[in-house]
């Protein structure tokens, strides 16, 4: 019977040494760092050196903070810039914890981190928006517009003077960010405007001044094509007329040589054939006075009579 109590009491024993031991020791990993409290209070240095450490068992406490980049993610807001338009904008950051113990007494956990963190850039954003016009936050450098055609009319936003741009806005806040926070015992690595928008009820006009501005475009596009149109119509009847007139010119020249060289055809061609037609007229007489007449025969011609003109020729 003693022996088996001496059994229990020996088991219990080993028990409270096992739990003992391991509630002083812990284990500190790479992306870990560690601050060791003591009722509430830090006691030392913060541990940041990965590996096995001791600490007083059921009276200190291990709490642990990651060291690895934070993501940080700020909920949309609705700002007024400085030239009156309200804009949804939505922000991303990245954040670290560099000093631990600093850390631990000024913000306890990683959410009162993204608290405070949600407080200092919302806070910043609000004011650097409201300083700068939208066209500010939207772009980050002047446009250069080169205008090759008569009909091409760049849009007012698109010249629009920037003379801080988006991505120094979000330079400036980072800044003054990471200023508010450097009693924190954290670093903000990067800050980014992840989007922004007009409000619902800015946008439909916005939309709708879009609208009318190119429509008005397209119109001046139109009515500058119709004139144009009417130029190279009004050059092609005017050339169309020099060449039908050239053409009825060249035509006539033609036409005129064409009837000079047949009236002379014609010309060499009719005396030809009177020729032709005199000595036919002449040897049908003959042949008719062959037929008719004998050596005893007696003829009384007429002076207009044609065999008298052939015999008065041929004397």
């Amino acid at each position: 019977m003693m022996s088996k109590n001496k059994l229990i009491i020996s088991g219990i024993l080993l028990v409270l040494v096992l739990i003992t031991i391991s509630s002083s020791t812990y284990v500190v990993n790479e992306k870990q760092q560690v601050v060791i409290t003591q009722f509430g209070k830090p006691i030392g240095d913060a541990v940041t050196t990965p590996g096995i450490n001791f600490k007083i068992p059921f009276i200190q406490d291990v709490n642990v903070f990651d060291k690895r980049y934070l993501e940080w993610d700020g909920d949309p807001n609705q700002i007024p810039t400085k030239d009156k338009k309200f804009i949804f904008i939505d922000t991303y950051a990245r954040w670290q914890i560099t000093n631990p113990l600093q850390f631990y007494k000024r913000l306890t956990n990683e959410r009162g981190a993204q608290s405070r963190l949600n407080d200092i850039l919302d806070g910043e954003t609000r004011d650097y928006i409201a300083n700068h016009n939208l066209v500010e936050a939207v772009r980050n450098s002047n446009r250069t517009v080169k205008v090759t055609d008569t009909i091409t009319e760049p849009s007012s936003d698109t010249l629009a003077d920037i003379k801080v741009g988006r991505e120094k806005i979000e330079k400036m806040i980072l800044k003054t960010s990471n200023e508010r926070a450097s009693d924190l015992g954290i670093v903000i690595l990067d800050f980014k405007i992840k989007r922004l928008n007009y409000v619902k009820e800015v946008r439909e006009n916005v939309f709708k001044r879009m609208n009318s501005e190119r429509f008005r475009i397209a119109d001046k596009f139109r009515s500058q094509g119709q004139g144009e149109a009417s130029r190279i119509n009004g050059e092609q009847i005017r050339e169309l007329k020099t060449i039908q007139s050239t053409a009825f010119e060249k035509a006539e020249q033609i036409k005129g040589k064409a009837d000079a060289a047949a009236a002379a055809i014609y010309a060499k061609a009719y005396n030809q054939s009177a020729q032709a037609k005199n000595l036919y007229e002449f040897l049908k007489s003959m042949e008719t006075f062959e037929k008719t007449l004998d050596k005893n025969t007696s003829v009384i011609l007429s002076t207009n009579s044609d065999v008298y003109k052939y015999l008065k020729s041929k004397q």
